[in-house]
């Protein structure tokens, strides 16, 4: 959630921002200023009344003291309750408006974001290792899997809906290597802390990492108790300390959780193709920090340093790109984009979005530290994956497949595997 102070102060430069992004930006400031002013208005109001009604009360008590009669002051003074109640609820309500508002505005772009209006826009920062040759026509992680019967799309279809697949045997095991693998990197290595968060959440976690109100239709809910199925581990984990006041000699924090992770997808385009690329339901290893305002820059380098420290170790060829002011999400202000190369796809496959989030979530989340001068302020927090399953299984599938069929497993992975390839 954007500062209301700083659309007070520059509201030009918010809208100019917002533009950049390619969203309405005057009509969202502008509806929030006006309903600010609305709000501040009304509490004036209230406040004045309350001070007559302070200063009159006096009055009758002199009166009273001196003998006069105060009938009719004291009719005056009951009048004001009525006006006072309105206030308070006109007030109350322009409150809870101004809030649903900003939460509907998107962060700002980082000052130093590449412009564009779509991803074609988004340069390449830097690219790591080379594709790996073939002597013959590389197949698709489909085919590959097929064959081995690593997976079952028909099985999972009959059993849920499409979208969906089941890991069988030595596919099964691959992902349950691969999570292992993922965690034990950024715990040992990278030293962030693990931790096993409940997969239902709250509405007050999804507002608070700005899956609400937004992406309602992205979601599974759980009717019943209004709970909802984890979009991803950021949801819970960066929640942990939601409407906390944290000291300062405690940041930054590091977090690394594996999840499954449940999304609809509505309107997404591709979802129900074979392949793994696109799901309703996969696993993730994702990071989250929760830093002080000056260390999320550096804190974004490093954060990405870690998810692309997993490709290095499997041998993986990728490209760092980052995205511009108009292929930013909803609640980032700066982000890269780690593709790794599938030759199977004849693409990259984007397996981690790195995004600093500045205030934005720490806002809406209420979350806080004291600072060396006594205050509190709103902490900044990020998050990457680290990596996303479904993409990496493609890769690893996909570059390290034999001409006999076979699938070599890539040297860091095999004590977790348990063998020195597949099939």
């Amino acid at each position: 959630m954007l500062d209301i102070g700083i659309i007070r102060k520059q509201p030009d430069l918010v809208k100019a921002r917002l533009a950049a992004r390619g969203g309405t930006g005057h009509e969202q400031v502008d509806a929030v200023l006006r309903c600010d002013m609305q709000r501040r208005q009304a509490e004036t109001q209230l406040q004045q009344l309350q001070a007559d009604r302070n200063r009159i009360s006096k009055e009758i008590g002199a009166k009273k003291k001196a003998g006069e009669d105060t009938s009719g002051i004291e009719a005056q003074v009951r009048g004001f309750g009525d006006e006072m109640k309105r206030l308070n609820e006109e007030a109350a309500a322009l409150d809870m408006e101004q809030r649903e508002l900003l939460l509907g505005i998107p962060n700002l772009p980082h000052e130093h974001c590449p412009q564009g209006a779509d991803a074609s826009a988004n340069p390449e920062v830097r690219v790591w290792g080379e594709k790996p040759p073939f002597t013959f026509t590389p197949k698709s992680h489909v085919e590959i899997g097929e064959k081995l019967g690593l997976f079952s799309f028909e099985r999972a279809t009959r059993i849920a809906a499409s979208a969906f697949t089941c890991y069988i045997g030595q596919g099964a095991r691959l992902e349950r290597a691969l999570i292992n693998f993922l965690l034990d990197t950024q715990t040992r290595e990278a030293g962030y802390t693990e931790v096993a968060p409940p997969l239902l959440v709250n509405a007050e976690s999804l507002v608070g990492t700005s899956q609400l109100p937004k992406f309602e239709e992205q979601l599974y809910r759980c009717e019943r108790d209004g709970l909802y199925l984890a979009p991803t581990a950021e949801v819970p984990v960066t929640n942990l300390h939601r409407d906390e006041i944290l000291r300062a000699d405690q940041l930054p924090l590091k977090y690394a959780a594996y999840t499954p992770c449940f999304r609809r997808e509505a309107g997404a385009a591709g979802l129900g193709t074979r392949g793994l690329i696109r799901m309703h339901q996969f696993d993730k290893v994702e990071i989250v920090k929760i830093c002080q305002p000056g260390q999320s820059t550096a804190e974004l380098e490093s954060l990405t340093a870690d998810a692309e420290r997993i490709l290095q170790k499997l041998g993986l060829h990728y490209r760092i790109i980052e995205l511009c002011t108009g292929d930013l999400g909803f609640g980032a202000t700066k982000t890269y984009d780690i593709e790794v190369w599938a030759p199977g796809q004849g693409a990259y496959l984007e397996v981690s979005s790195c995004s600093n989030f500045g205030d934005y979530q720490a806002r809406r989340m209420a979350l806080r530290f004291k600072g060396a001068d006594g205050k509190n302020h709103f902490c900044h927090t990020l998050n990457g994956s680290g990596t996303a399953l479904a993409r990496l299984y493609v890769a690893l599938l996909e570059n390290f497949q034999q001409e006999d069929g076979t699938v070599v497993i890539p040297e860091p992975l095999r004590p977790y595997f348990g063998a020195e390839k597949i099939g």
